[in-house]
């Protein structure tokens, strides 16, 4: 998957942010686990954060990088169903968690937004299908 998929437009990153609060980022700092109940998204506002996910018996089958501006836990949340891999940061790395709640309180505030983040959800589906046709 590239980079880029999980990549938000600057509107919407600033509104997270705005909504957000920092958390700690040391090496390895695991932000959600792949089958966890989804409590919120993290905005990756500088550094690297590392996305895989697993087979039942813990052999790694996917592995992915996000950068800056990336968005993650968002299928998640807008689905309300488990999170699908497991996010962690890499040291250094500035990140914002945004509740649930409040994310669903700035879609209701700022429709406009519906849109920016379906792109964001479209880029991970496309990105997603090239994975696949490339394996």
């Amino acid at each position: 998957m590239n980079r880029d998929s999980f990549a938000a437009d600057c509107k919407l990153i600033q509104a997270l942010a705005d909504r957000s609060q920092p958390i700690s980022c040391g090496e390895g700092r695991v932000f959600f686990r792949q089958g966890e109940a989804p409590t919120g998204l993290y905005v990756l506002q500088s550094g690297e954060a590392t996305l895989m996910r697993e087979t039942a018996s813990g052999r790694a089958v996917i592995c992915l990088h996000a950068g800056p501006g990336s968005v993650l836990g968002l299928p998640g949340i807008v689905a309300n169903e488990p999170y699908t891999l497991t996010a962690m940061a890499r040291k250094g790395s500035e990140v914002r968690f945004v509740t649930r709640s409040d994310f669903e309180e700035l879609l209701e505030a700022e429709r406009s937004l519906n849109f920016k983040v379906l792109q964001v959800l479209a880029a991970e589906v496309r990105s997603a299908r090239q994975v696949i046709s490339e394996a």
